[in-house]
């Protein structure tokens, strides 16, 4: 049994443990180590033309870091993405956005109230900072995590789409089938999110709203 109130993520419980029945998630490490291990696939990058993704978790939670590996890189000369909600100060995305070269940003739903009901928080901020890259003129990749229930219906994939319209220099959606994999581990950590009782949607639910954005004009991928 694991109280989280008093859980200080020590790691104590591991090495105690008789049955190795728990373990660390996750490590510290510098700028130097992380660089070591992306410099690793540097083959595949110049086969691929694809570089160095910087997701999470969330990875403007740690700007400092991250700046410092997005100049190590394009010191090396590795492309790079950041996978990011966008929820952050405009002045950390502005100086995110200049080292950079792609960035993924979601769009959960446009109604800022369904967005506050089921995230935690509005939309305002999210949005907000998408139009200031496209506005810098950053390469995006809008993303979209369909989810029945939520913000699967036509109002909501037409909003998303005029206001995607609007942003001059992106022309790229990826849809990406809601995945029940992490309703055994929200529910371990929060208590149950009802949220997460959504199903996935079928084949014909995604090929439908694929075609609607792509009746925007947009290059429209299915999964990401």
């Amino acid at each position: 049994m694991t109280d989280p109130d008093k859980c200080a993520a020590c790691g104590e419980c591991v090495a105690a443990c008789p049955a190795v029945a728990r373990e660390i998630v996750g490590q510290k490490m510098t700028v130097a180590e992380v660089m070591a291990q992306v410099k690793k696939d540097v083959i595949f990058y110049d086969q691929s033309g694809g570089g160095a993704t910087f997701s999470g978790g969330e990875p403007l939670m740690q700007p400092q870091f991250l700046l410092a590996l997005l100049a190590a890189c394009r010191a090396e000369g590795i492309r790079t993405a950041v996978d990011t909600t966008c929820h952050a100060e405009p002045q950390i995305v502005r100086q995110v956005a200049e080292t950079a070269d792609l960035f993924l940003c979601d769009i959960k739903h446009m109604d800022c109230g369904m967005h506050r009901q089921y995230t935690g928080v509005g939309n305002e901020r999210i949005l907000d900072n998408i139009r200031l890259l496209a506005g810098i003129a950053r390469e995006i990749y809008i993303r979209v995590p369909i989810i029945p229930g939520f913000n699967s219906g036509r109002e909501n994939m037409d909003q998303t789409s005029r206001f995607v319209q609007s942003l001059k220099t992106v022309r790229r959606v990826d849809i990406l089938p809601y995945n029940r994999g992490g309703l055994e581990k929200a529910v371990r950590l929060t208590g149950g999110i009802d949220l997460m009782q959504a199903q996935a949607p079928g084949d014909d639910t995604m090929a439908e709203i694929a075609g609607v954005l792509r009746g925007y004009g947009f290059e429209v991928k299915i999964g990401g």
